[in-house]
């Protein structure tokens, strides 16, 4: 019998580009204070931790309002779903520009944080209903290269508008950006194409409790819910501490600084190789071995390495494989919890991560050396974690949609 062939449309590549733009921005804001950390906290007079609840209250209001964010998709939409989230990121995000004390600032923080679920657990919901099965763990990949390119952006241009523009200037800038990227969703996002992408029994997905009940029964899922809580923990954390992680070797602001860009600009490639690998040979298991096995190796030698050289080679190797792990990731999930919607599987793993991203930060701090604030214990914690997940993944059973001959 002769495959099927499903059309496809060209606005599928319009639709993922402007759903990337507000990933971006979404988490361009949520990094901005990052890397002008002491500036902040002489501007606004408060204390670093203050300053630093500004990126961990995106943390904590995810845990509250994931699954909320992912009913809300599941049973209006992408367009509605997305929308509330681009509305929250462009009115508080305007807001925060107009923002003259912490108070105020902090509350945008929150709203924007509000929006960011609504944005982020639709990535492989988009992917289902725009692309063909055989396209969609790269739709998901590049959807979440937004949110490392958002990152990336926000870690070197902050510094540079903070410094030209002063605080206000920069926030006020962001605040333009992001009210222009939520009107160029509202205007040209579209809920689906004019005919399915793929089979009826490859899109149609159960609402979020029912999805819920399923994907508690799916013993390969509570698996993967383990590898996306230590890797994004891991993410998480080294991100946070990466100056303090290597300030007890010798390195300086500027090379951690360097480091963790590495870091990012290695997943940016990584979430765009991976992913088009893993649909052009139709196998995600062995990309999420790889990617594992990729990470215990560059997490290693940021552990350890007191060499500079052989330090960047190891963050961009971090970053590569640990960022490529994830949109692989999203998309068995969907793919293996079927019929329960990509929204909801998505927003579970994203969740697993702003948990561990939380305990992993503070178990860090908590852990490091009292003589010399060394890291390196809790790495080594964080490097047999890995190897675990790795030895953990060894189990999972391959996507069904990949060994589906029916396409």
């Amino acid at each position: 019998m002769e495959p099927t062939v499903f059309k496809v449309y060209k606005y599928r590549w319009i639709m993922l580009s402007i759903y990337m733009f507000i990933v971006a921005v979404n988490q361009l804001l949520w990094i901005t204070f990052a890397p002008i950390t002491m500036d902040a906290t002489k501007f606004y007079h408060v204390t670093d931790i203050q300053i630093g609840m500004l990126s961990m209250c995106f943390m904590i209001v995810f845990i509250i309002v994931s699954i909320p964010a992912s009913w809300v998709i599941d049973t209006y939409g992408i367009r509605i779903g997305v929308g509330i989230g681009a509305v929250l990121t462009g009115v508080f995000g305007m807001l925060r520009g107009m923002a003259t004390g912490y108070d105020l600032l902090l509350w945008s923080q929150i709203g924007i944080a509000v929006g960011q679920p609504f944005i982020i657990n639709a990535i492989t919901k988009l992917a289902g209903r725009w692309f063909r099965i055989e396209e969609r763990a790269t739709a998901a990949g590049l959807g979440t290269l937004a949110m490392y390119i958002g990152v990336l952006v926000g870690m070197i241009l902050t510094p540079i508008l903070a410094k030209s523009h002063g605080i206000n200037g920069m926030l006020y800038i962001y605040g333009v950006i992001s009210i222009i990227s939520a009107l160029i969703f509202i205007l040209f996002s579209r809920e689906r194409p004019r005919t399915a992408p793929c089979h009826a029994h490859q899109e149609e997905r159960s609402l979020v409790f029912d999805g819920l009940r399923n994907t508690l029964k799916n013993k390969n899922f509570y698996w993967l819910l383990l590898i996306f809580f230590v890797g994004l923990g891991i993410f998480n954390s080294v991100t946070t501490w990466i100056e303090d992680i290597l300030r007890p070797r010798g390195f300086n602001a500027e090379q951690a600084g360097i480091t963790g860009g590495l870091m990012i600009v290695g997943g940016i490639i990584g979430a765009l190789v991976m992913p088009m690998m893993s649909d052009h040979y139709r196998k995600r298991k062995l990309f999420i071995l790889i990617a594992l096995a990729g990470a215990v190796v560059g997490l290693t030698g940021v552990t350890f390495t007191e060499n500079y050289t052989v330090l960047l080679a190891s963050g961009m190797l971090l970053g590569f494989f640990l960022l490529s792990a994830g949109p692989i990731g999203f998309q068995y999930g969907a793919e293996i919890t079927y019929p329960t919607s990509e929204g909801t599987s998505n927003g579970l793993l994203i969740l697993a991560g702003q948990i561990s991203g939380i305990a992993f930060i503070f178990g860090m701090d908590s852990f490091k050396s009292p003589e010399n604030g060394s890291m390196t214990n809790p790495l080594i914690v964080m490097i047999v974690f890995t190897v675990l997940c790795l030895l953990l993944a060894t189990q999972l059973k391959e996507s069904p949609f990949m060994t589906d001959k029916k396409e």
